[in-house]
């Protein structure tokens, strides 16, 4: 269990957070406001107008923390489709430290594009995704390997380093297999099991509850709530730390990250419900319930399959449906966040003082 700030209250007049598991599995967050954000599969750009629009993020181009003692939880899939995700992975390090300093916290959940990569499938790679990768391992080795020196300052020097390959007689030339090769070589040494970069997505989890809401990529069912959840946030670290108690490699944690019915991959409450039939939807709505009585939550937030119509909640609101494809390896579509503030829920999809609430669902105290 690990309090923020060794106990002590911050500038604001809350409680401190308290965080249990490693990596953190369950949080109480006392009276906090809570903002959820969606897949940003490596869309700097955008991932910078979803945060402006959460009111966490300065719009001056210094990328600091403005949200005070607000939590900010990503819901997975940075990695793959963009050529900045080590970027945005930076940027959200830097914002946890400085939250941490004023009360709040960076919570992120790892998706089924981070395990495909730990596990080493480039399926889904920008190319741009590799040249990123050969620059932060240069980057890295400047820096004798110092990571946590290292990784919350990539944010600061990506674009000058990306700006500078860019302007490279070399780089506008024809296909360079020889620089695709050391790209992957690069990739692969960052992302393998026990690699830095794999090692820097084992500190956050796969599912999370920050009091009695629950996060995840695809989805939570009760079959993963038998099997633990704090279980299987310990595996996944655990394989990709490259950890294991014998000779070989540990096995990739099945339940989390593999199959359809996975955490990870699971699709069950993002599904479109004009295709399912009434017996359907009441079946699923079914097993929502029981997942959320037994894992003690209220409701549900998930990421994972783009919704064109925008963050939205089904099943009487107890799930909510973030990822709305803002990057534009995706749909390119409008940032839109959750807002979960008071008991009350609302989707946030205007940078300006007065939000525009697309959809409010209230949570009354039981």
């Amino acid at each position: 269990m690990m309090i923020c700030n060794n106990g002590r209250r911050t500038r604001g007049s809350l409680k401190p957070l308290v965080i249990s598991g490693d990596p953190p599995t369950f949080v109480s967050a006392p009276g906090r406001r809570i903002v959820a954000v969606g897949d940003l599969h490596g869309d700097l750009e955008q991932a910078r107008r979803a945060l402006e629009m959460a009111g966490v993020l300065s719009s001056d181009g210094e990328d600091l923390w403005i949200g005070g003692e607000t939590v900010l939880i990503q819901l997975g899939d940075i990695l793959d489709r963009g050529e900045d995700e080590i970027a945005i992975l930076s940027l959200l390090r830097s914002l946890d430290i400085q939250a941490k300093a004023q009360g709040g916290a960076v919570f992120q959940i790892n998706g089924n594009h981070e395990t495909m990569n730990v596990e080493g499938d480039f399926r889904y790679v920008d190319s741009g995704a590799y040249d990123e990768c050969t620059d932060f391992l240069s980057y890295l080795d400047d820096f004798k390997y110092d990571w946590e020196n290292a990784f919350a300052g990539w944010i600061r020097v990506s674009k000058t380093r990306k700006e500078d390959r860019k302007l490279s007689p070399n780089y506008w030339g024809a296909w360079n297999l020889v620089k695709r090769q050391k790209g992957v070589i690069a990739r692969s040494i960052l992302l393998r099991p026990g690699g830095p970069l794999a090692c820097e997505l084992a500190r956050h989890s796969v599912i999370l509850k920050v009091n009695d809401w629950i996060f995840c990529h695809g989805g939570l069912l009760p079959l993963h709530v038998a099997y633990g959840i704090e279980r299987m946030n310990s595996e996944v670290s655990h394989w990709m730390k490259g950890l294991s108690g014998g000779d070989t490699s540990p096995d990739i944690p099945f339940m989390a990250t593999k199959g359809y019915d996975s955490v990870v991959w699971n699709r069950l409450y993002s599904r479109d419900m004009s295709n399912l039939e009434d017996h359907q939807s009441k079946q699923i709505l079914s097993i929502l319930e029981e997942t959320l009585q037994a894992v003690g939550a209220k409701a549900m937030v998930v990421g994972h399959t783009p919704q064109t119509a925008g963050v939205n909640c089904k099943y009487n609101c107890s799930i909510w449906r973030v990822d709305v494809g803002m990057s534009s390896g995706v749909l390119h579509s409008r940032p839109e966040v959750l807002e979960i503030k008071d008991d009350k829920a609302r989707v946030i999809r205007s940078r300006r003082a007065t939000f525009y609430e697309l959809q409010v669902a209230d949570y009354p105290e039981e």
